[in-house]
């Protein structure tokens, strides 16, 4: 089977996370996927293979060599975003694309087009894998496994290529934020990983955002608005009054880089109660506090204002920037560096404005920056993964395999 082949067979699994269930994984369609990939590995004659009852699989491919070499570990994720249905995908290869418009769907008018997507005349002559423009494509992060199982059976293929014990990893939930939450990284047993879940070719992170996540409650007093002159406490306009206090240029709409920001996500309003839901963000830790602490300070003013309990606030850290845990590593960062050159594409160094698994397992002691996968556009109908962007992220993995063999 080709990684393309590989590929397209993973996407036509339904595994989009659901993150009101409560449960891990959040759906039983993961496990379906888990379940094949479990059959496939054996079928492929990796051992060590173990597949828990929270949907959490590992396997090992063995050392070929006998010197002591560093056990590595390659991680992908198999969910889908609840952003977008990822049932009956139907994707399509656009071969040697020629910097046109896609038609992707044409009863609908969805095209894929350079005007909206520019990004698209960076994969000119390239081969296209794109949707039918009712669902998402999946790239996120099928291409991430398809890559890793297709690198490990090119390594069997090639024994003269020298490399240590490495172990895979395929978990649930990552896009609900909790694909780390129940990863055994004793078990899983290795010194330092990569997650294959970046975007463009080159895209090589090792920070992330600081994060957290806020439920603003309002209170209101509901009375019959013919009587209610100096009475009528409306919420609703409450939870407005303090969507307005906060900077309306601190948005992700306004930001890039390594500025944070403000994203509301969710509101929900009767007049006697309202409840805004907002994701905080920044790569800094102390500006990270600092939008903590301003929150409270409005919720706090709010407060002073209408009387002590009408506002009241739900504060909790998702994750934290890996930064602080690479830093003390960096070879592993050099590594990669290495192993992109090497394969003739160029590092392209940058932080994520959002985060991985590899950032809530680099703080369980598992060092683990992220590598591109190589789709584009991910969450919607206008994903595409560029087959030579897996390709190269193939390559990649049996790079760094060789690299750190060779040190």
């Amino acid at each position: 089977m080709t990684l393309v082949d590989r590929f397209l067979k993973y996407v036509s699994f339904d595994t989009q996370s659901d993150e009101s269930t409560g449960l891990t994984p959040s759906t039983p369609k993961q496990m379906v996927f888990a379940e094949y990939l479990k059959a496939e590995l054996e079928s492929l004659g990796l051992e060590d293979i173990t597949l828990d009852g929270h949907g959490y699989l590992f396997a090992t491919l063995p050392a070929n060599i006998d010197k002591e070499v560093p056990t590595i570990g390659f991680i992908a994720h198999m969910d889908t975003s609840p952003d977008m249905s990822g049932k009956d995908v139907t994707p399509r290869i656009v071969e040697k694309y020629d910097g046109s418009d896609i038609v992707l769907c044409a009863e609908e008018n969805v095209i894929l087009s350079p005007a909206q997507f520019p990004e698209l005349l960076d994969h000119k002559g390239e081969d296209l894998i794109v949707t039918n423009g009712k669902t998402l494509l999946g790239a996120d992060d099928k291409a991430g496994i398809a890559e890793i199982v297709s690198a490990m059976v090119y390594l069997k293929e090639h024994p003269e290529i020298k490399h240590g014990k490495i172990r895979i990893g395929f978990n649930p939930d990552e896009e609900i934020g909790e694909g780390a939450h129940k990863f055994d990284v004793e078990k899983f047993g290795c010194e330092w990983g990569y997650t294959m879940d970046g975007g463009e070719v080159g895209e090589l992170e090792f920070e992330n955002f600081n994060a957290a996540a806020a439920k603003v409650i309002f209170k209101g007093r509901n009375v019959h608005p013919g009587y209610a002159k100096d009475k009528m406490i409306n919420s609703i306009y409450l939870a407005n009054q303090f969507i307005n206090l906060l900077p309306a240029q601190e948005r992700p709409e306004h930001t890039t880089g390594y500025e944070g920001f403000y994203h509301l996500i969710g509101i929900q309003g009767e007049v006697e109660q309202s409840t805004v839901s907002y994701i905080i963000r920044d790569h800094d830790r102390a500006k990270f506090e600092d939008r903590k602490k301003e929150m409270e300070r409005l919720v706090a003013q709010m407060n002073e204002e209408y009387g002590e309990g009408t506002v009241t606030l739900e504060l909790r850290d998702q994750y934290y920037n890996m930064r602080e845990k690479i830093e003390p590593v960096m070879h592993i960062i050099d590594t990669a560096f290495a192993a992109m050159e090497a394969v003739g594409v160029k590092p392209n160094v940058k932080p994520i404005r959002g985060g991985t698994d590899g950032a809530q397992l680099s703080f369980k002691g598992l060092p683990c920056p992220n590598i591109f996968a190589g789709g584009l556009n991910f969450h919607g109908r206008y994903e595409f993964v560029p087959v030579q962007n897996m390709e190269k992220a193939m390559k990649v993995i049996v790079k760094i395999a060789e690299l750190v063999a060779s040190k």
